[in-house]
């Protein structure tokens, strides 16, 4: 069986506020998107003009204003800020209201959106091992009733999710690292990753890691959803497609200079710090419809199926609608 290509939309909730995005949702839509997704942040990357809705609410209201769009998180931490049955109750209701179009994108988080609330921020083996309890956790309460639960990090006591969906909602893992992508393999339904860095990361440690994940479990690459958020910026000219980024530039800040900043103000600083050149260095920096066509299909070759489009401009109609005339029918001539 070949995995259908899928190809979808980031909604940048750090860059536009509710009622923009929901709108956003609707004109994806309309032009032809399969996917629509929301990274679920208390606090923005940015202080000054940055935004930070929730995620769940958010896409609640998308639901309400879209039909076909498959619609998501990339990602939510289910581990700190919630306790995991919230979740697993959120989820279930966004189920009920859209059957068949809710994904839960999870990850191990941030400390932007956790020390904030006064959440102690754990190392990463921790992180890692509450987001495999917080999962555990979920399908529970998405299968069974009266579940009492004794993990390390989370309890429940005669907990019963009374509104969920018939088939449950799909669970996505999203990893930068070959632990997360290997539980992604052998647990999730889907893996969601990033553009934009050294080819060797997706061939020589994602992509064997997911492999061996789907090994250990005996699933195969048609058991899992493989998605990247692709970054693309396409404008008239390179210099303008460049400045496009100049939003986003904290993307091109290294892990260790970022993951442990929990204040948006400093964020801004260091990323404000950083020339164009490597601010725009993990987007797609396009000024031809067909070079840029070409540069999104190189995903495809590193065995990614579900291609999900981020694009840092403010002209967020523009993009969608230049991307549904464009780019989205020569990728599905192409590839589908």
């Amino acid at each position: 069986m070949t995995v259908p290509l899928r190809l979808g939309y980031k909604a940048s909730s750090e860059q536009f506020g509710p009622n923009d995005l929901v709108r956003f949702a609707r004109v994806a839509e309309e032009v032809g998107f399969d996917s629509v997704f929301v990274s679920d942040h208390l606090q923005p990357w940015r202080h000054q003009g940055g935004h930070a809705p929730a995620a769940i609410p958010l896409l609640g209201a998308m639901g309400a204003v879209t039909e076909r769009v498959l619609l998501g998180t990339s990602v939510l931490t289910p581990t700190l800020r919630y306790h995991p049955g919230v979740i697993a109750q959120a989820f279930g209701t966004l189920g009920v209201l859209n059957p068949g179009r809710m994904i839960l994108g999870v990850g191990t988080g941030e400390a932007l959106n956790e020390v904030t609330l006064g959440q102690v921020w754990p190392e990463s083996p921790e992180r890692f091992q509450r987001l495999k309890e917080a999962i555990t956790l979920i399908r529970k309460l998405w299968s069974e009733d009266r579940v009492t639960f004794e993990g390390t990090y989370y309890r429940t006591q005669d907990a019963t999710i009374y509104d969920r969906p018939e088939v449950a909602v799909p669970i996505y893992i999203g990893a930068a690292g070959p632990a997360a992508t290997r539980l992604a393999g052998r647990i999730a339904d889907g893996f969601i990753t990033t553009s934009g860095k050294a080819d060797a990361l997706y061939t020589d440690t994602l992509m064997p890691a997911l492999e061996d994940g789907l090994a250990k479990a005996g699933r195969t690459r048609d058991d899992i959803d493989t998605l990247i958020e692709v970054k693309v910026s396409l404008a008239p000219t390179i210099a303008e497609a460049q400045e496009k980024t100049r939003f986003w530039a904290n993307l091109a800040l290294r892990p260790e200079e970022k993951q442990d900043v929990h204040d948006p103000v400093e964020m801004e600083r260091l990323a404000d710090a950083l020339p164009i050149e490597r601010a725009a260095s993990r987007f797609i920096v396009s000024d031809d419809v067909e070079a840029h066509v070409a540069a999104i299909e190189h995903n495809l070759d590193l065995g990614f199926r579900h291609l999900v489009f981020h694009d840092p401009g403010e002209d967020q109609e523009g993009f969608l609608r230049r991307y549904g005339a464009e780019v989205l029918p020569r990728l599905r001539e192409r590839h589908s």
